[in-house]
């Protein structure tokens, strides 16, 4: 009974479970017959509503010329579009500059600077704000200006196309009126935000600033901003300051001839000074009487009197005005003011560490090397710091012409050090243990990945002591040190060692005073990371103070307007960076360089002179720093443009403009050695004779024992054979050309510095 009962119940499940699948099915087939017709619909009501369209959009269909002119338009719409938002990208560069709250202020410290002596050199900050209202300015005086400087100054907006093709054409006719092709509104521009470095991008930031300042101020607020904060020469900003400092009276009391004279200085202030040079200025004045003429503002009558009777200027005494330096200290007073190390006060009065005939001396040494040399070696900028040993500056130069670029090339530019760069690396060999000044290296081709350093002439000397491979700038031996460095570490894979041994040197580097970032390169150990003037006075500054740090400072000492000390520079001693073996070991090695090897034009009578010659690739940069136990000094010339120079070395122009500047600066003060160069030069040093540790490439070697001369003489035939090796196998067929000086191996890393043969006794051939 139980088992006839259980099968009815399947018997009724079953068709219970087909009637669940069958309308599942039929629910599927459905929703698909659903989406079929959906998209047929919505396919067939597109294609309607497309046709629609079509027949509506014919109505605009063109033809013929019409169509030309329509697709000229949405071609220019679409260039367009993508030419304003390449304008826009363009423009964030400059109006970033205007981000700053307070732009249009003048500087609210008003700074009077005295020499370390306390004498009077200068002012900055509000000395010569609103001193005058543009309504008290004297007619003659904005008319030649405008007449001269930007004629449609009141019709543009910020740039004057027309103004810059008067200009071209008028300087192309070769009449000697040159007349400048930027606005008044774009020269504001500069002034209140951009250097005078002549680069695209300053050029573009000016016009896009000009525009900002024409929607910003009105065109008389532009022009009496012009007219107070234009450098005027002698040291002087503004129309105002610049009638008393030339004439000794009232901007509102010049004469036609006076006023002519002033308008000639806008653009060029230190070639048209009357105090520099009187025909000039006068041969100037005369262009502005003509361009007023030419400009409707006086008539030919008008100017024939002071035609006759041009303006004379007070007679002065030439000023050494330091313009360069008291820029930098007024910059150095504001980084005090913002830390608050300067209280509430905002007039002060600083004694900085200026010697002002130091200063004289370097302003005629690099006038007198570029007035003699810059054509022949074809080099238009030089950069000079000269410092106390303690870090206090002397004298600073930044530039060629302070008139022309305020541009401050010893602060602010970053170039290539070349091989001026490697002492940092021989200290940080010297502060590892490992190396000795004679030390046996190897020069012998070096590797780091598919990057190789070559010397001057693609010569190896082979195994020498190491302050013979510092005197000769062999470039061999820095990267091996680097490699070196990291070994010494536990470190067995070469390329980390390498990389192990530059961060030894960068971290040395900056302990003792360079600023500059220094990113990591495997040529970075023979200079080609960017670097300051300032920056190499101040890390050479360690070897001739005992191996302390030397921050580069100018105030010493700063008073408030009531005459209270608010501010000295203290006297505590500065943290040591090299030990004392270290640093006469250094100034062992740096002392060769200028004695026998690229550097003997900076040679001082009666003074121990250390140093290092630099020189980078294609001749860009020439660097000479060195110093005595009196003084440190960091040379360089170059161009703005980074173009090559006419062969120039670190041991030529910068060498001999050192001494120029030193020489005189030596005079008269106590002879002070170099620290430990006394007890490293004792003949006691039998080390000369005696093998160093191990040297970097044993391999490559098997030198004996050798005095110091044996080593010079061998040195010198080896490299004499090498010489003609390298010559003749230069002057093959497949060649095409002598090998240059300065060149590398083909790798990833593109060219970089190289110390070229710069004359010394250990210089190449």
């Amino acid at each position: 009974m139980t088992g006839s009962s259980e099968e009815p119940d399947k018997a009724v499940r079953l068709p219970s479970l087909t009637a669940i699948k069958t309308r599942i099915s039929r629910a599927a087939l459905a929703f698909d017959a659903w989406v079929n017709a959906s998209l047929y619909e919505g396919g067939r009501s597109s294609g309607e509503s497309y046709e629609r369209f079509r027949e509506r959009m014919a109505v605009f269909a063109f033809t013929g010329w019409k169509r030309f002119v329509l697709d000229l338009t949405s071609e220019a719409a679409t260039v367009g579009a993508a030419g304003a938002m390449f304008v826009l990208f363009l423009a964030q560069s400059a109006f970033n500059l205007t981000s700053e709250q307070g732009w249009l202020k003048e500087q609210d410290l008003a700074v009077t600077f005295l020499d370390r002596y306390g004498n009077e050199v200068g002012r900055r900050g509000i000395k010569h704000d609103d001193s005058l209202k543009l309504n008290d300015f004297p007619d003659l005086m904005i008319k030649a200006l405008l007449s001269t400087e930007d004629r449609r100054f009141y019709e543009h907006y910020g740039i004057d196309p027309i103004g810059t093709a008067r200009a071209l054409v008028s300087n192309s006719s070769g009449k000697g009126n040159v007349q400048g092709g930027s606005t008044l509104t774009q020269q504001l521009a500069k002034n209140l935000f951009l250097s005078n470095e002549r680069s695209l991008e300053r050029k573009i930031n000016e016009a896009f600033l000009a525009f900002w300042l024409e929607n910003h101020l009105t065109k008389n607020q532009i022009l009496k901003l012009y007219l107070d904060r234009a450098y005027m020469g002698g040291g002087t900003f503004g129309a105002v300051a610049a009638a008393d400092y030339y004439f000794g009276k009232r901007l509102q009391d010049v004469t036609l001839a006076e006023a002519a004279m002033l308008a000639g200085l806008f653009k060029a202030p230190t070639k048209y000074s009357p105090n520099v040079n009187l025909p000039a200025a006068r041969g100037r004045a005369v262009d502005v009487l003509h361009n007023m003429v030419e400009a409707g503002f006086v008539t030919e009558g008008q100017i024939q009197t002071a035609l006759r009777n041009p303006a004379t200027p007070v007679v002065r005494a030439k000023d050494v005005t330091a313009d360069y330096y008291l820029d930098w200290a007024f910059t150095e007073v504001k980084r005090l003011a913002d830390a608050g190390k300067l209280k509430n006060d905002r007039v002060l009065t600083v004694k900085t560490a200026l010697d002002i005939r130091i200063q004289k001396s370097a302003d005629q040494a690099i006038e007198n090397m570029l007035r003699r040399y810059g054509d022949s070696y074809d080099v238009d900028e030089a950069g000079v710091v000269i410092a106390d040993p303690d870090g206090g500056v002397r004298a600073m130069v930044g530039g060629a012409d302070y008139g022309e670029s305020q541009f401050n090339r010893a602060v602010d530019a970053m170039r290539q050090p070349g091989s001026s760069f490697k002492p940092y690396v021989y200290s940080a060999a010297l502060a590892s243990g490992l190396f000795k000044p004679e030390t046996a290296v190897v020069d012998s081709p070096v590797c780091v990945g598919n990057w190789c350093p070559q010397n001057y002439g693609r010569s190896y000397s082979g195994r020498q002591p190491m302050w013979l491979a510092v005197a000769k700038s062999i470039n061999t031996i820095p990267i091996k040190i680097s490699i070196a460095l990291g070994k010494g570490m536990g470190i067995t894979n070469e390329w980390k060692a390498a990389k192990a041994g530059r961060e030894k040197i960068i971290e040395m580097a900056h302990a003792m005073g360079v600023t500059s970032p220094l990113p990591d390169t495997v040529s970075l150990p023979i200079g080609a990371d960017d670097i300051t003037v300032l920056d190499q006075a101040s890390g050479f500054a360690v070897f001739a103070n005992g191996g302390r740090y030397a921050r580069a400072f100018a105030a010493t000492e700063i008073r408030n307007s009531s005459g209270d000390v608010i501010y000295r520079r203290t006297d505590d001693p500065a943290p040591q960076v090299l030990s004392s073996k270290v640093t006469a070991d250094m100034n062992y090695m740096l002392n060769k360089v200028v004695e026998e090897g690229t550097a003997r034009k900076a040679q001082i009578e009666g003074w121990k002179v250390a140093g290092k010659t630099g020189t980078t690739n294609n001749y860009r940069d020439a660097w000479f720093v060195g110093y005595t136990g009196a003084l440190v000094g960091a040379v360089w010339f170059g161009n703005d443009d980074h173009s090559t120079t006419n062969k120039m070395t670190g041991g030529s122009l910068p060498a001999m403009a050192w001494h120029e500047i030193m020489e005189p600066a030596h005079q008269g003060i106590e002879v002070k050695p170099l620290p430990g160069l006394d007890e490293r030069s004792k003949p006691a040093q039998a080390a000369q004779t005696a093998q160093g540790p191990a040297p970097i490439n044993a391999a490559a070697s098997a030198a004996g024992k050798l005095s110091r001369r044996s080593f010079e003489v061998m040195s010198g035939i080896n490299g004499l054979f090498r010489s003609i090796d390298g010559g003749q196998a230069a002057a093959k067929p497949d060649s095409g050309k002598p090998f240059k000086s300065g060149a590398i191996t083909p790798g990833r890393q593109g060219i970089v510095p190289v110390d070229v043969a710069e004359g010394g006794r250990f210089g190449t051939p």
